[in-house]
């Protein structure tokens, strides 16, 4: 096996999806706190008022606020080295814009670092996880304002000060990628808009000022701490061809390009793509940059690239309505491939095509910092979990993991989604379990929020202990 005793075992969440506490010691609202439960056939809807009557399950989420010595305990059985989490921005600043940061919000930080500390546990920190504060939403339109950019380098400055002795592995914004499509402007770019307001000339000038922001902060981050690793974050999937056709490699390529490698691109090499230039043209796309914008993209590109992989994706240039169930980026169905109960396909082999593609074009550490089967687990009479539907996923993409690394790529840690049950981002499910931890709590919201370890729990805890070594 191809696993150094250095590599990085972990798993990740994001405060939105598992914090809880919404509102709670001064935390203000995120556009997250305003999504409702939703299912893969029912989408989320977002209610820039709070509605009687309906479910926000992130408002409680699984109370890791209360619980989070518990669950860190937890992940110290399993042998974590790292855990990917998130500050949720609203509990320093609580409206974006405030003048004073919330000392009761960074003192939680402050425990849950301290706590993970105690087991030798290296946080690994992301700055944005679609966590941006309501009221920039309905006062700025989000990141569609440039102003947001220096609400957000307060926030960084804040936290890098604070927990500059506690933290030294940072990511700027999570799938910063997701602002660039329709569904993504609310989440990713922080933007209430209505339809005929949610245009490509809005999301990807919202993506340019985030890109900024994230150039902006690895600036900030170095200067405060030189020691500080700071990356970015990717939704990556494998974009095939569906045949050999030229239209579909050439579809497949431009999906690839625009979605996936051009934020990428941006915050590696430290410019715009020609590729992006020219799709900006032929659409009729303004980036509107700041004289000393493409210097600063120049300068603050990342020490590592970190990426989100679930699935792959079939492009045709035939339209036709066979489209796959679950892939969020369209496509066509694999014939070759397996699918998730929600219809997201199992592509473990993709993962290493997409290890190299990123090994070769980069040439600096990669991480894969979400990964995972979203899928429904049955407590047993006995209180047995088990799972071995997400061993088999799990085992499939690590195999893949360590020949990429024999291979040759510069692979530095994995942190699977989301290590214990959480919200849904997608659908707002809590049926939709990726966890090793199970948690009593349901999609009406009833539950004892009780943990429990599935048999995945105690198969991670062997990856982990035998460095990969031990799959079975």
């Amino acid at each position: 096996m191809a696993f150094s005793k250095e590599f990085f075992w972990g798993g990740a969440t994001a405060a939105n999806q598992f914090e809880g506490a919404w509102n709670v010691d001064g935390k203000g609202m995120s556009v997250d706190d305003i999504m409702t439960s939703g299912s893969h056939t029912q989408p989320r809807r977002a209610t820039p008022e709070l509605e009687e009557g309906a479910l926000y399950p992130n408002h409680d989420a699984v109370d890791f606020y209360h619980r989070y010595k518990e669950d860190i305990a937890l992940m110290a059985e399993m042998g974590y080295k790292v855990f990917r989490m998130s500050i949720a921005w609203t509990r320093i600043f609580p409206n974006g814009d405030d003048a004073f940061p919330n000392e009761a919000g960074l003192k939680f930080y402050d425990d849950v670092f301290d706590e993970l500390k105690k087991y030798g546990i290296e946080p690994l920190v992301t700055l944005s996880h679609f966590e941006s504060p309501l009221h920039l939403a309905k006062a700025y339109k989000g990141w569609s304002d440039r102003r947001v950019i220096d609400f957000f380098l307060k926030y960084c400055n804040c936290v890098f000060n604070r927990y500059k002795d506690k933290v030294t592995y940072w990511l700027t914004f999570n799938e910063i990628n997701m602002t660039t499509i329709p569904f993504g402007a609310l989440l990713g770019g922080g933007m209430l808009l209505s339809k005929e307001e949610n245009t490509e000339q809005i999301r990807y000038q919202a993506l340019h000022h985030q890109l900024v922001a994230s150039a902006k902060a690895v600036l900030l981050g170095h200067a405060i701490n030189p020691d500080f690793k700071i990356g970015n974050m990717i939704a990556f999937a494998a974009f095939y061809p569906l045949t050999c056709n030229p239209d579909d490699m050439l579809l497949a390529q431009r999906t690839e390009q625009l979605f996936t490698l051009l934020p990428g691109d941006v915050q590696v090499r430290g410019e715009y793509p020609g590729y992006a230039k020219a799709f900006f043209k032929r659409n009729g796309i303004n980036i509107v940059m700041d004289k000393n914008d493409e210097e600063i993209l120049k300068r603050g590109v990342v020490d590592y690239y970190t990426f989100s992989y679930y699935q792959s994706s079939c492009i045709s240039a035939e339209p036709t309505e066979d489209g796959a169930r679950g892939n969020f980026m369209g496509g066509k169905p694999n014939p070759y491939l397996k699918a998730s109960d929600w219809g997201w396909q199992i592509d473990g082999k993709g993962l290493r095509w997409v290890l190299h593609k990123l090994n070769d074009r980069y040439r600096i550490p990669l991480m894969v910092v979400e990964n995972g089967l979203g899928a429904q687990d049955t407590v047993e009479a006995d209180g047995s979990i088990n799972d071995p539907y997400r061993i088999d996923y799990l085992r499939e993409h690590i195999r893949e993991m360590d020949k990429a690394i024999e291979e040759g790529v510069n692979l530095i840690g994995y942190t699977p989604w989301g290590c214990i049950d959480l919200v849904s981002a997608g659908t707002g499910e809590m049926r939709k379990r990726y966890g090793f931890i199970y948690v009593d709590k349901h999609d009406d919201g009833t539950g004892t929020f009780d943990r429990k370890r599935k048999s995945s729990f105690y198969w991670y805890q062997k990856v982990i202990k035998s460095d990969g070594r031990d799959l079975d």
